[in-house]
């Protein structure tokens, strides 16, 4: 039974950034990839750091991960290929009537900078890191987050080392240990997927219009669907491609929604497979305005 909570859901742009593409790729050739995302003179190709809002019919306000934001110094935002010096995702939210005191729960699939960097104010000379959203709740799975306590020297780098003490210094942090969150209640529920980082946590939330499930860095983007693709930086690109074909499975058969955070023109699709079995996306939304 679908529930009637998630009222309004909308795709978010925050800050925007270009990588590597041979990264993005891992072994697919550029001839390939290149069709699907043209790279700029350096090697880079453009990548969206989208979240997804669900606003809920008693008003309370949700938001699955919120990008790379501003966090960085300027020297390391240009490293990254971080493209804006303001916090975007600030700033859209904004636009949208929600102020950063007004989101209730925030949902993160990991904590890479690219997922979690805009969960800090702007940088500023001098000043210490400090939460952008002061009254949220921060729902992370439990594996996710020891692997950000106690990462491993080949994504050390990939960790805001100031985040986790914040996170937990606030009082309001559920780490997750199964498929359900008590923070979150009815209405939405988990995947775990390790190929990528250990305890990626996929959220589906249920609509009125059919579920719909955040992707992450299983899938980040249309080019990803297509079950070989996997990127350069997943930990295990077999067991990645094992469990990115159960979850279209599954999105499939129950005529849902993927939701990709970095994929630069496309916010959602449905799964389609052709008659040979490949994968593919369908019905693809720039932009998801659902009410």
């Amino acid at each position: 039974m679908l529930s009637p909570r998630a009222v309004e859901l909308r795709s978010v742009l925050g800050n925007s950034q270009r990588l590597d593409g041979g990264a993005m790729f891992g072994n697919c050739p550029r001839a390939l990839w290149q069709r699907w995302c043209p790279p700029d003179e350096h090697n880079r190709i453009a990548l969206a750091c989208r979240a997804l809002l669900v606003r809920e019919d008693d008003g309370r306000v949700v938001l699955l991960e919120t990008g790379i934001g501003s966090f960085f110094p300027p020297k390391l935002r240009e490293r990254y290929g971080v493209q804006e010096a303001e916090h975007v995702l600030l700033a859209q939210l904004g636009a949208l009537g929600i102020q950063p005191t007004d989101v209730d729960v925030i949902v993160l699939s990991h904590l890479h900078f690219d997922h979690a960097g805009g969960l800090l104010q702007p940088w500023q000379e001098g000043a210490a890191p400090a939460l952008a959203f002061p009254r949220a709740r921060y729902v992370v799975g439990a594996q996710a987050w020891a692997r950000a306590k106690a990462p491993h020297a080949r994504d050390r780098a990939s960790f805001i080392p100031e985040l986790q003490d914040l996170l937990e210094g606030t009082g309001r942090l559920e780490i997750v240990e199964g498929t359900s969150s008590s923070t979150l209640g009815q209405g939405y529920s988990f995947s775990l997927s390790h190929g990528h980082t250990p305890g990626l946590l996929l959220t589906r939330v249920e609509t009125p219009r059919g579920p719909i499930t955040f992707m992450g860095d299983l899938v980040p983007g249309v080019p990803w669907v297509h079950l070989p693709i996997t990127m350069g930086y997943d930990r295990h690109p077999e067991l990645l491609i094992e469990e990115k074909q159960a979850l279209l499975d599954r999105i499939h058969a129950e005529d849902g929604w993927m939701f990709f955070t970095h994929d630069a023109a496309v916010a959602a699709a449905k799964v389609s497979v052709d008659e040979h079995g490949r994968y593919g996306a369908a019905g693809s939304i720039d932009e998801l305005r659902w009410d």
